[in-house]
């Protein structure tokens, strides 16, 4: 009888403990953020002269997380202007964002980081060495002012929406027009995912048109591998009517070790009725992976441009890209 009191005394001491811990606010911390993308790269042929060593963009910042779903996180975002003829570096500020998650709901406002390639890129894994297509390709910015929110509604599906200026983290809103943005995320079976999404981004000014993006990407990763797709459509490009563009990327991945990966992917970008065929291109890209401890990743990698323009040479190149972050 004894014995019976001390267990259910035991028991209940192990169950009152338990419930103390579940119901203890998180202990506020906070964590650096710092990631370097750098090259060495060197042209054939026609590009011969294009080689040197470059330092292609750092991110500085530091995220906050204060307890309760609650955190913020601010991010500088070091890199070279669009502009060829700047060769100043120029520094941005990337993030200036807080975060509220309680349950499946997550919800995001200041400079935040935009949904419309995201998922892609993260799938992708490789974003020091190469931009996701719709990035690489300038169909939407990474980053930008205003409010986003997602909710896990299963383990199947989840939604999110976003509204944001539509001018990118780099420019100041100069425009009255918002871009508003849907995607859904299902995972039919484990390891393999679809996203959808589908945005309109305003003109804002009179004459001009609205900018539509549509994507679709499906993608399977395994322990050993990673296999993805996405189609991307652009309507009114520089919110000019008809200016469309489209194209699919296409890549996959491997891990041969424990510390080291092959990778390869392809692009096609076309514009409708050639207008953009002074850009519009054929990529590739295959390479390895090496991880040198917990921080630092080297990867080097051929990669070939077949521009569509006629009487345009294609490029061929050799690079070995660099990344260090915590």
């Amino acid at each position: 009888m004894k014995t019976k009191v001390i267990l259910a005394g035991l028991l209940a001491c192990i169950g009152i403990t338990a419930q103390a811990q579940d119901t203890q606010p998180e202990e506020p911390k906070g964590k650096a953020i710092v990631q370097v993308f750098g090259n060495f790269h060197t042209g054939f042929g026609a590009e011969k002269d294009n080689r040197g060593f470059e330092l292609e963009r750092s991110y500085f910042g530091y995220e906050y997380n204060f307890g309760n779903g609650l955190s913020a996180k601010a991010v500088m975002d070091i890199g070279k202007s669009s502009d060829v003829s700047d060769y100043q570096r120029i520094a941005y500020i990337k993030n200036a964002m807080v975060s509220w998650k309680k349950g499946g709901l997550t919800l995001n406002g200041g400079l935040i980081s935009t949904t419309q390639f995201n998922f892609q890129e993260k799938f992708w894994g490789y974003r020091y060495i190469m931009k996701s297509f719709q990035d690489q390709y300038k169909f939407g910015s990474s980053a930008d002012l205003g409010i986003s929110a997602a909710f896990k509604f299963a383990d199947w599906v989840s939604a999110d929406a976003i509204i944001v200026n539509g001018e990118g983290y780099k420019k100041i809103q100069k425009r009255d027009g918002l871009n508003y943005g849907l995607g859904v995320t299902l995972t039919p079976v484990k390891g393999f995912q679809i996203r959808l999404y589908g945005g309109l981004n305003e003109s804002g000014e009179k004459g001009k048109a609205n900018t539509v993006n549509m994507a679709a990407f499906a993608g399977y990763k395994h322990e050993k591998f990673t296999i993805g797709a996405e189609y991307n459509h652009m309507l009114n490009a520089s919110y000019t009517k008809g200016n469309d563009q489209l194209g699919y990327s296409a890549f996959v991945s491997a891990k041969v070790a424990k510390f080291a990966d092959l990778y390869a992917r392809f692009d096609d970008l076309y514009s409708k009725g050639d207008w953009n065929i002074a850009k519009d291109e054929q990529a590739a890209i295959f390479g390895a992976q090496f991880k040198l401890g917990k921080y630092v990743k080297i990867a080097p990698n051929f990669r070939m441009t077949m521009p569509k323009a006629d009487g345009a040479k294609s490029g061929y190149y050799a690079y070995v890209n660099c990344y260090f972050g915590f």
